[in-house]
């Protein structure tokens, strides 16, 4: 099977890619660190295995089309961390152009082809529902109208306008993954190392969450389950509070979680980015768990014996 991957380089495209090269699939890993066109073949990943594609997300096709050509799926992880730093109008500006410009690309690259893949997996967020307090989501339910709700909603619409007769969209909305390795987790282990680590703001607020391994897996549910199109929430089925997430993380590192982060100081840290850390949505993937997707980690003391045992 053959399957191209935009954003295949990270925290989430990395690990997806190599288990597919694993099994033997030939796998098209899209990056900017090549030459448009050039490819590399990952040595050590066998035969197929993975090869590396230089691409630029200028909402071109390019030569994408040769590329995409033939695949069974197309999964479009591409765009710019949003907590890489304060959310400025320049900042603002560089995360919806690294989402809507790669999805336009691979949109025309699929277009192009002469055997366009069945099915486009595209990334999206839960941001997408806004702050919500403690309401129940699912995918059905409306967007909100923040900067993140509104980047969600364009990215969709651009990754829907592959659809067609013979091409599915999925659109992924992800939301916090843990993985020791990296992530969200990454950042969230470094008070606790130094005892001082706690609740953000009131702790009220709901955290969904997924595990890198359910995640990975809900992704390769998707391309072989052809029945689903449309939104996917890529969360785990039990979203907890901040402050349960804090104790959780206590007990898992050996350390207390006695020391909040007030609100003020994170708005003064952050800025507007502040606002979703302290606001959070309660996310349930109604659809996956209707399809019958099995977790390995539905429940967060679950997931954090899986990361650090015990």
């Amino acid at each position: 099977m053959k399957l191209v991957v935009a954003g295949g380089s990270g925290f989430l495209g990395a690990p997806l890619c190599e288990s597919w090269a694993e099994d033997g699939h030939d796998v098209r890993l899209l990056t900017r660190a090549l030459a448009p066109g050039e490819a590399r073949h990952d040595s050590g990943t066998g035969v197929p295995g993975l090869t590396r594609v230089g691409w630029r997300p200028d909402a071109s096709e390019g030569m994408l089309a040769a590329v995409v050509d033939g695949a069974a799926a197309v999964i479009n992880l591409a765009g710019e961390s949003v907590a890489g730093g304060r959310w400025t109008p320049a900042r603002k500006r560089a995360l919806r152009d690294s989402r809507i410009l790669s999805t336009r690309t691979l949109v025309a690259a699929m277009r192009a082809c002469s055997t366009p893949p069945r099915t486009f997996i595209s990334g999206s967020a839960i941001g997408y529902y806004g702050a919500r307090g403690h309401d129940p989501l699912v995918e059905s339910s409306p967007p909100g109208d923040d900067f993140l709700a509104r980047l969600c909603v364009d990215w969709e619409a651009e990754a829907q306008r592959a659809a067609g007769p013979s091409v599915r969209v999925v659109v992924l909305r992800t939301g916090i993954v843990l993985e020791r390795g990296g992530g969200a987790l990454q950042k969230m282990m470094l008070p606790f190392r130094f005892f001082a680590g706690g609740r953000i703001g009131s702790g009220g607020q709901y955290v969904s969450w997924i595990h890198r391994i359910d995640w990975m897996e809900m992704v390769r549910w998707l391309v072989e389950t052809p029945e689903i199109a449309g939104p996917v929430n890529a969360t785990a089925p039990h979203p907890v509070t901040n402050a349960d997430l804090a104790k959780a993380l206590g007990r898992a590192m050996h350390r207390p979680a006695l020391a909040p982060a007030p609100g003020f100081a994170l708005r003064l840290a952050l800025g507007e980015m502040a606002h979703s850390l302290l606001t959070g949505q309660r996310v349930v993937p109604s659809r996956a768990l209707n399809a019958g997707f099995h977790f390995r980690y539905p429940e967060i003391e679950i997931a954090f014996r899986g990361i650090f045992g015990g």
